[in-house]
């Protein structure tokens, strides 16, 4: 007898967790009797009969990522390489549709990913494809959720996360950038010098009216200092003529006293007589005198002329 029942006690103990199992959370197993679907179990621990009931599958009710490679071609006849993830998730109300419907959901969503990029890339030009990657996405999620749906599947998310053209392509497009770049930065070089040149020439009209304006209070003091001289000169009994020969000789003396502070320059006289000054200074007073005779002169025919014209 003890023979006999320690094998059954081993069987009913073998049947016994045959015929228990769990379920993971966030997990849904579909169990059939004899083939046929039976019954869903969530989460937690569950009992089966043995032999008759078998777990046919579990379906995760976690988010999902399927990323998908497309290698299509542009507009402008540049092939380029699409990474395309897609994110779904199995609805808990359809979960017999999910399983029994598909036999592989991600080769199906992958067939309309492909699908889609290769009806919407070859519209547009390499450049727009980068540009307007997020209308590809979304045309992309909207094709798959009207499909899918149907199979108890929701797209949570599409996304285009790279784009990459055939390296010959990237050098092409980086060259361009680069020329970009340098044409953009030699306008600003340039724009930058024309501001200088503007300014240094402002800087010098500045300088030079400023100079000129200098030029001509120094004119007006000089006149106003020899205006004042001429003045004083005749208080003692020197006429307008010798006090301007006088205020000339002065000047020229001076002249030649600062040229001869310098240490490098050599001075010549002519003439260089005893009597050169007094001689100068009497050159001087007759041709002041003779030029206001011929001013006075002058001005007395011009009145004489204007006088005849109006009386003619």
């Amino acid at each position: 007898m003890p023979e006999v029942i320690l094998p059954l006690i081993l069987l009913v103990i073998i049947i016994l967790f045959s015929s228990l199992f769990t379920v993971q959370q966030q997990t849904i197993a579909v169990v059939e009797r004899f083939g046929k679907f039976h019954s869903m179990r969530g989460p937690g621990l569950h009992f089966k009969i043995p032999i008759f009931d078998k777990i046919a599958g579990r379906l995760s009710l976690k988010i999902q990522q399927l990323d998908v490679l497309v290698e299509t071609k542009t507009k402008d006849d540049v092939f380029v390489k699409l990474k395309v993830s897609v994110q779904f998730r199995i609805l808990p109300e359809s979960i017999y549709d999910a399983f029994y419907k598909l036999q592989n959901p991600l080769e199906q969503i992958t067939s309309y990913v492909f699908d889609v990029v290769r009806a919407e890339v070859p519209k547009l030009k390499l450049d727009d494809v980068f540009e307007r990657k997020d209308d590809i996405a979304i045309a992309i999620m909207s094709e798959l959720q009207d499909a899918m749906n149907d199979y108890g599947y929701i797209i949570v998310k599409a996304l285009v996360t790279d784009i990459d053209p055939a390296e010959e392509v990237k050098r092409a497009m980086n060259h361009i950038n680069a020329a970009e770049r340098n044409r953009v930065a030699a306008e600003f070089e340039a724009e930058a010098e024309r501001i200088r040149i503007v300014a240094k020439a402002k800087a010098e009209a500045e300088s030079k009216r400023l100079q000129g304006q200098g030029i001509a209070d120094q004119r007006r003091e000089i006149a106003k200092g020899l205006e004042d001289s001429v003045g004083v000169l005749n208080q003692v009994g020197i006429n307008s003529q010798e006090a301007s020969a006088l205020i000339v000789i002065t000047q020229h003396y001076d002249t030649l006293q600062a040229m001869s502070e310098s240490t490098n320059s050599n001075l010549i006289l002519l003439p260089n007589a005893p009597s050169a000054a007094s001689d100068m200074l009497t050159q001087m007073v007759t041709s002041l005198i003779a030029s206001q005779r011929l001013g006075e002169e002058m001005q007395a025919e011009t009145l004489k002329l204007k006088e005849q014209q109006r009386k003619g």
